[in-house]
């Protein structure tokens, strides 16, 4: 079983950035497409950004412009790198296998964006 281990996030105030990382172990990492996902107090988790294997890229519209996505696959790690942070952008950061979420959650990075 893979095991997911996000880190990264803290906190930092509007128009601040911050780089998210998420280390895949304990398996080989080849799923065609990763996500990073978020979940925000009283709010479902939602897709924020994916990834497939040779790097193509989409976004939620509310990030589009400001986050970026990438991995690196000899490392088995992938990356959000988040610029002009806004308050709604507070959540807990996951990533995982898009669609299918097959892998159990790891325990997110907290993303606080306040003044």
């Amino acid at each position: 079983q893979v095991k997911l281990v996000e880190s990264g996030g803290g906190l930092v105030q509007p128009g601040g950035s911050l780089r998210l990382s998420c280390a895949a172990s304990g398996s080989i990492f080849r799923p065609a497409l990763m996500g990073w996902y978020r979940q925000a107090p009283g709010k479902q988790r939602e897709l924020v950004a994916r990834i497939n294997s040779i790097g193509n890229t989409d976004y939620a519209d509310s990030v589009k412009g400001r986050f970026t996505i990438s991995r690196d696959n000899a490392k088995a790690t992938v990356y959000l790198q988040m610029n002009s942070l806004k308050a709604e952008d507070t959540a807990v950061y996951y990533c995982n296998t898009y669609p299918d979420e097959r892998w159990n959650w790891g325990q997110g990075t907290q993303v606080t964006v306040s003044s």
